[in-house]
């Protein structure tokens, strides 16, 4: 095996266990002197993890770590929080903000809603063992929920509609596409600009 391929495959497991998204590898000089190796078979090595998505370039900072995927099964039941626990992850939750607001036309179209109808939305943020994965906006048509609904803060929305309203959600049908994120997206998820994110939205 090529020695950088070596290196590559040290630096993923060091990588994986040890680092998290935000992390940044030790300088290239360093690692060097670590693998008793020139900078040149370091910078292929991590050419490698950079390939691969585990790590990002960052001009003048040096060589950061990455968010990593989760496997999200989708089907009916499909729950964000169920989903990571049963992978062995510690889901978490909070609400960003919420409000009663005038659907606009397309999202009072899904909900078969006069245009400007008033609806419930949330916005929270989950993580996974604490790290930012993932920002949900949340709509609700029913506002006789609201009395309820305002005092959600942590955890599960379906778990806390279930067991306060004894209402159980499933899911119906989703879309999915990549996108590059924004500003807001980039600071709540600790991302680069750079990194594509998926979208996941109900059908129009």
């Amino acid at each position: 095996m090529r020695v950088y391929l070596d290196i590559a495959r040290q630096l993923e497991s060091q990588v994986k266990n040890h680092f998290q998204a935000g992390d940044y590898l030790p300088p290239e000089s360093a690692l060097a002197k670590t693998f008793d190796v020139n900078r040149h078979t370091v910078r292929r090595a991590i050419d490698e993890l950079v390939f691969s998505g585990l790590v990002e370039r960052q001009q003048g900072r040096g060589n950061m770590v990455v968010s990593q995927p989760y496997d999200y099964p989708l089907h009916p039941g499909a729950h964000f929080t169920d989903n990571l626990l049963e992978q062995g992850s510690l889901p978490t939750g909070q609400v960003l903000s919420r409000g009663l607001i005038a659907a606009n036309e397309k999202i009072s179209g899904m909900f078969g809603l006069e245009p400007e109808s008033q609806i419930i939305k949330l916005r929270t943020l989950r993580k996974i063992n604490g790290m930012p994965a993932s920002v949900i906006d949340h709509y609700l048509a029913d506002l006789s929920w609201w009395a309820v609904v305002k005092h959600f803060e942590v955890g599960s929305l379906h778990g806390f509609l279930k067991d306060k309203l004894d209402v159980h959600l499933t899911r119906k049908s989703t879309r999915l596409r990549a996108m590059m994120p924004k500003k807001t997206d980039c600071r709540l998820l600790q991302l680069s600009g750079k990194t594509p994110i998926m979208c996941l939205k109900p059908p129009t």
